[in-house]
């Protein structure tokens, strides 16, 4: 469960500083981080960090796919999670 814990915080952590340095990138006109690699982290488990990169850094907040798509993967990986761990308890 710790191993589970330290992957969900760390991966939140990743995608948090990807969407920061995406959003440094496009401020100054460089070289950008691709949506497929910001979405892909997402859906690792890093949808927190990529919500709160989005809000933070005002980042992608006009797309589509990601004002939707980002919270409907974290409920999902709710979902999935509750599903995992009521499967644990019985």
């Amino acid at each position: 469960m710790n191993y589970l814990i330290t992957y969900i915080i760390g991966v939140n952590l990743i995608t948090f500083i990807f969407f920061w340095n995406d959003k440094r990138r496009s401020k100054k006109e460089a070289w950008r981080i691709s949506e497929k690699t910001l979405i892909g982290l997402c859906l690792i488990g890093g949808a927190i960090g990529g919500i709160l990169g989005m809000r933070v850094f005002h980042h992608k907040t006009k797309h589509f796919l990601f004002v939707w798509g980002i919270p409907i993967i974290l409920i999902l990986q709710i979902g999935l999670g509750l599903l995992l761990f009521m499967n644990v308890l019985n």
